[in-house]
């Protein structure tokens, strides 16, 4: 299984986009990049301009050589409205009128009647499917973020490679997880490495009392459930001062000797994370995946 990360806030933009091959298996995953429109009171830099360029340079690159693509939700950094990145492949999408409310709902609707005829679109909300050498499921809707927000609803993939055994999970902006659904479904899925948005202890103050804690304590607990290798991103670095606030899992230590070769990942520095279960991706900006 080869998991390539495209895009994310630590290659300088707001996305997961993600490349994930198994076999004759290519999956596209969240094909989406975005910048955020302002940060503490200033618009995106150049530099910033630039990474998205790049981002969706990659994102494009790798969506030629997908027969499948993932949209988790329909936020702007997950997904992209262009049909021309669908086009002739197999769309697996969050069904937009279950679970899916507001502008996400508008959103993918609009994505569906624009993918008509030029896609085969099937809702996500708990599809599977097994073929030879590769079992892919998706979970049913997973909240995103605390139980009852107001930010809708998410779902899940999990693909197997049977014959190494191997089985990535990636879980876009289940924040944590901070709810306890998300993590009774991913422990559920035995993931040897799973990807997912960490806690948004950028927005603190918005959540509920000690939601950060309970979403490292969730992460903790399926760590422990499953054994997993676990890479953090997305929400969890647009807080600058995420090293200190998320120390308890960098310090969790439980499983020395990870290798990049354990995972089967590739380009990606783990050095200053060696031996830990949660690492996050640190990469120059001008990185491009091999």
């Amino acid at each position: 299984m080869r998991v390539i990360p495209l895009a994310a806030e630590s290659l300088g933009v707001r996305s997961m986009a993600t490349y994930v091959e198994v076999g004759d298996t290519a999956i596209l995953i969240d094909p989406g990049a975005t910048l955020a429109p302002a940060r503490y009171g200033l618009p995106p830099a150049e530099a910033e301009w630039d990474a998205l360029r790049r981002a969706n340079d990659r994102i494009s690159a790798y969506a030629a050589r997908a027969s499948l693509v993932f949209v988790s939700h329909y936020h702007e950094d997950h997904f992209r409205s262009d049909p021309s990145t669908y086009a002739g492949r197999t769309v697996i999408a969050k069904e937009p009128r279950r679970m899916v409310g507001g502008q996400q709902g508008r959103r993918g609707a609009a994505l569906w009647t624009a993918l008509e005829g030029v896609a085969k679109v099937e809702a996500a909300d708990g599809w599977r499917r097994r073929e030879a050498g590769v079992e892919l499921v998706v979970s049913p809707p997973l909240p995103h973020g605390v139980e009852g927000t107001p930010l809708g609803y998410v779902v899940a993939l999990t693909v197997v490679d049977t014959a190494e055994r191997q089985r990535f999970v990636f879980a876009s902006d289940v924040q944590g997880p901070l709810s306890a659904v998300a993590v009774g479904w991913l422990i559920q899925q035995r993931p040897t490495l799973l990807y997912l948005a960490g806690p948004p202890s950028y927005v603190e103050r918005e959540l509920p009392t000690g939601a950060v804690d309970r979403g490292i304590d969730h992460l903790h607990r399926v760590m422990d459930a499953t054994g997993c290798r676990v890479i953090m991103d997305h929400h969890a670095l647009r807080d600058p001062g995420f090293s200190t606030r998320f120390e308890r899992l960098w310090s969790t230590g439980q499983a020395p000797g990870f290798t990049l070769k354990t995972i089967g990942l590739r380009e990606i520095n783990l050095a200053d994370y060696k031996g830990k279960n949660v690492v996050l991706l640190f990469y120059p900006l001008d990185w491009t995946p091999g």
